[in-house]
């Protein structure tokens, strides 16, 4: 079984991601920045008073028309409002989005939310915006196990990524849902952009709750983006015996973040 965790940055470089996740014939693929505008398609423009940014409008549908054999799953952290390619403003859910391949029937479902709670922005803000959590139990008939992955895109701080008392919160949430996927699953995955050091105190928590980092300092971050700390993204196991291999994708560059490719 293959798993896929990638922040898809919006959609910004949408042509490039299109056509890789159709080449990595993976069982689930975690989208973190998933966009979706109901009813609506194209590009957008997203801007939050740091940051103006090129988005799709809806990612979610324009990944799930690429991928026809899987069935998707989303949920949003926000809302706010975007500016659409006709000079529209429309409102935008952000959020994440897990796509199962259909061979792997889904068994259990879980979604909280890891910081705050769901706002509707009438102007984006720049820090404190809600964070969600997604996690679907499949089986995978061919190990003959069942399998839950759980995915998130973590606090975003523009102070840094070092620890606080809202990202302990978070860690805190986070270890009671793998508590909750490992009762009812024999291997527990765990990714995402988690926003976080190597060094942070959230690793060492999940570590009581069973999970095992496969990432820790690598460079997870792509060529387009310029800031010098290359932690972002990362990928836990329950069993790092159950783990084939992981894969840090350096070519093609999809993202402003590398994608991570879990084989187990």
């Amino acid at each position: 079984m293959k798993i896929v965790s990638i922040n898809a940055w919006g959609g910004a470089m949408y042509d490039e991601l299109a056509a890789w996740l159709k080449s990595v014939d993976a069982e689930i693929i975690c989208l973190q920045e998933v966009t979706r505008t109901p009813n609506r398609s194209g590009w957008a423009t997203f801007a939050d008073g740091e940051r103006t940014l090129p988005q799709r409008l809806n990612l979610f549908d324009d990944v799930s028309a690429v991928l026809p054999g899987w069935t998707p799953y989303f949920v949003a952290n926000d809302s706010g409002p975007v500016t659409g390619g006709d000079g529209a403003e429309l409102r935008q859910d952000f959020g994440i989005a897990t796509w199962v391949r259909d061979n792997c029937p889904v068994v259990g479902i879980d979604a909280r939310f890891v910081h705050s709670r769901f706002v509707d922005y009438e102007d984006w803000s720049v820090d404190d915006r809600p964070r969600a959590a997604l996690r679907l139990t499949v089986r995978d008939r061919i190990g003959d196990r069942s399998v839950s992955v759980i995915q998130l895109h973590g606090l975003r701080d523009p102070a840094g990524k070092q620890d606080n008392a809202a990202r302990g919160e978070q860690a805190r949430i986070m270890g009671a849902m793998v508590d909750q996927a490992q009762v009812v699953s024999d291997l527990v995955v765990l990714c995402g952009d988690l926003n976080l050091l190597p060094s942070s105190e959230t690793f060492d928590l999940l570590r009581e709750h069973g999970m095992t980092d496969l990432v820790g300092e690598a460079d997870t971050r792509a060529s387009s983006y310029p800031k010098p700390i290359r932690s972002a993204s990362y990928l836990l196991v329950s069993s790092t015996g159950s783990v084939k291999s992981l894969e840090i994708v350096t070519e093609p560059e999809v993202s402003d973040h590398r994608a991570l490719v879990l084989d187990i």
